[in-house]
């Protein structure tokens, strides 16, 4: 039986997280049931006529934080209605930073919830007592965690089995083996004076190979050489 990867998107703002699920990859993924994706308007959890999702900070300061009680009552809802996730996902610029092989494994859940912070961040006591993992996409600071979200969705879900029209060409994308990609070329084989290399219309898939090897630690010597010295990265089972 296949698996459908749930994921959930708690955000103040589901009109720019809904759009670009209906599109290109991330649609076929849900009409292939490979993926089944989530949007909640943050302001149908908060109490009160006014439906209040912020509030500013104690002890001063700039900016608006999103309160505690909606953020629990959606998280709540959520296990309530579809058990317990294997992650809450918090959107921060000090989270731990997005890579390939932590989507690789984010990948292989079956439940997870995403919390896209607004405004100057979210209560602390959300992410002491329900997030269990913070993740950043970038050093900088974004007008919320929408995008990053949306960028953490698109990374995961190509990984998930049936989410690709061809299974095999997420395991040859940059990184998933500490290396960045090859130069890729198609049709024509001259295009303005600049030709395909002879090699990649040769036929000899060995010479190929060896050319995209030798490619790929070229241009990550080149672009990314923390890639080359940086130790293999610990498996899940050093986690626990």
């Amino acid at each position: 039986m296949s698996r459908t990867l749930r994921i959930d998107i708690v955000t103040a703002l589901p009109e720019l997280v809904d759009a670009p699920l209906r599109h290109s990859i991330l649609q076929r993924a849900q009409e292939r049931n490979a993926v089944a994706l989530h949007v909640h308007d943050l302001r149908a959890f908060a109490p009160g006529k006014h439906r209040q999702i912020d509030d500013r900070p104690f002890g001063g300061g700039a900016g608006m934080v999103l309160k505690p009680e909606p953020l629990f009552r959606a998280v709540e809802a959520l296990r309530e209605a579809h058990g317990a996730p294997d992650d809450v996902i918090y959107l921060t610029p000090d989270g731990e930073r997005l890579n390939q092989p932590m989507a690789n494994r984010l990948s292989m859940h079956d439940h997870l919830i995403l919390i896209a912070g607004h405004y100057k961040g979210i209560d602390q006591r959300v992410r002491d007592a329900l997030v269990t993992r913070e993740l950043s996409i970038a050093d900088v600071v974004l007008s919320g965690g929408e995008l990053p979200a949306l960028l953490l969705v698109d990374a995961v879900v190509r990984l998930v089995p049936g989410a690709l029209g061809d299974s095999s060409s997420a395991l040859t994308d940059s990184f998933q083996d500490g290396l960045l990609d090859a130069p890729v070329y198609t049709r024509p084989a001259e295009f303005r004076g600049r030709r395909v290399p002879e090699v990649l219309r040769s036929g000899d898939h060995q010479r190929i190979a060896a050319w995209r090897d030798e490619q790929r630690i070229e241009k990550t010597r080149a672009r990314r050489p923390d890639l080359l010295s940086s130790p293999p990265e610990a498996s899940d089972a050093s986690e626990e």
